[in-house]
């Protein structure tokens, strides 16, 4: 075969390349996930994003910042016109937008710079009737994946790091509880005091170790004080290293948050905690998922904050006791009992 043969035969088995601009957080790209995976079936993917999704993005994906010249130029009424704009956007074959479809200029110049070649969609649907990840991937036509594996795999790196954390830490053999007592809402995080009472049961009725993740979010507010004294503490970890971290655990407690969303796709047994948030449509999603909520307390003033007429969930009425007796249910902690 001649060298233009195989050429030719290279570019007709190479997907075409794709752009994809996604602006959310983390909780919001894990449930993103299942949509780009669908989209790697395709395409080669170039997703504009955070820098950090790097370490939990599927290995096929090229990630770059979502913050670069060639999309600020967008939000220009003349953006599109710019060489280093148009060359940019001229290398992919279609370009996939959650980002700023609100905005009509940059919508205007995407479209323009694309050449009718991007599709647009809003970040939130208009009206949520189902889980996120549903919607992404309804934006692509696409039924819900089936979440019977993980959706994020620790990568070698986290690994090594999360082997030097255990050893540190002197963590062996024994159950590993790992608690996220954050989210970036102060209305979403349970007690403090009530997840001490969930350390204390697992280290005394189990003999197991436990571990905070503290982000940066509580190293700002703090929340996390008490737990330091009986926990090791995890802290300004990068994707890798949390991921590792999180597969390591033998179970995890957390509020609505994205390290909760972290943690159900790395297969963790995953318990997490919701009160005022929607957990159809935000709730963490994997095979080993339990979420808990307070019990609904109507709004004739018996328990719950009324706003607008409805009962409004308060995180802190979900006990202790409550939890502890849900986990003590869950098939792989009823095994560590007995």
């Amino acid at each position: 075969m001649s060298m233009n043969s195989l050429e030719t035969l290279r570019a007709q088995m190479t997907p075409p390349r794709v752009c994809v601009l996604f602006p959310g957080a983390l909780g919001d790209f894990i449930c993103f996930l299942p949509a780009l995976h669908e989209l790697t079936k395709s395409y080669a993917v170039d997703l504009l994003a955070r820098s950090d999704f790097a370490a939990i993005a599927p290995r096929d994906v090229r990630v770059r910042s979502l913050e670069r010249f060639e999309v600020s130029q967008l939000f220009i009424g003349d953006g599109a016109c710019d060489q280093r704009v148009s060359q940019f956007f001229a290398a992919y074959a279609a370009v996939y937008s959650w980002f700023a479809s609100q905005q009509r200029v940059f919508v205007e110049q995407l479209e323009k710079v694309s050449e009718g070649r991007a599709q647009i969609f809003p970040f939130r649907p208009d009206k949520p009737c189902g889980h996120q990840a549903d919607y992404y991937l309804s934006c692509l036509s696409n039924r819900a994946r089936n979440a019977s594996q993980p959706l994020v795999a620790s990568r070698a790196d986290g690994r090594r790091w999360c082997d030097g954390f255990c050893r540190r830490a002197g963590i062996g053999g024994e159950p590993l509880l790992i608690v996220a007592p954050g989210s970036g809402a102060r209305e979403k995080n349970w007690p403090e005091a009530h997840f001490l009472q969930i350390v204390h049961w697992w280290r005394e009725r189990l003999g197991g170790k436990a571990v905070v993740v503290v982000g940066p979010v509580e190293m700002e507010r703090g929340g996390y004080e008490q737990l330091s004294r009986v926990c090791d503490v995890a802290s300004g970890l990068d994707l890798a290293q949390l991921a590792a971290l999180l597969a390591r655990g033998d179970l995890y407690v957390g509020n609505d948050s994205g390290v909760s969303h972290l943690a159900a796709a790395v297969g963790c047994r995953t318990v997490a905690l919701f009160g005022p948030s929607n957990e159809r449509q935000w709730a963490p999603r994997g095979p080993r998922v339990t979420i808990l909520r307070p019990a609904l307390k109507g709004p004739s003033g018996d328990g719950g904050q009324i706003e607008g007429g409805r009962a409004c969930l308060c995180l802190a009425d979900l006990t202790p006791a409550e939890v502890i007796q849900s986990l003590s249910q869950l098939p792989e902690v009823a095994k560590l009992l007995q």
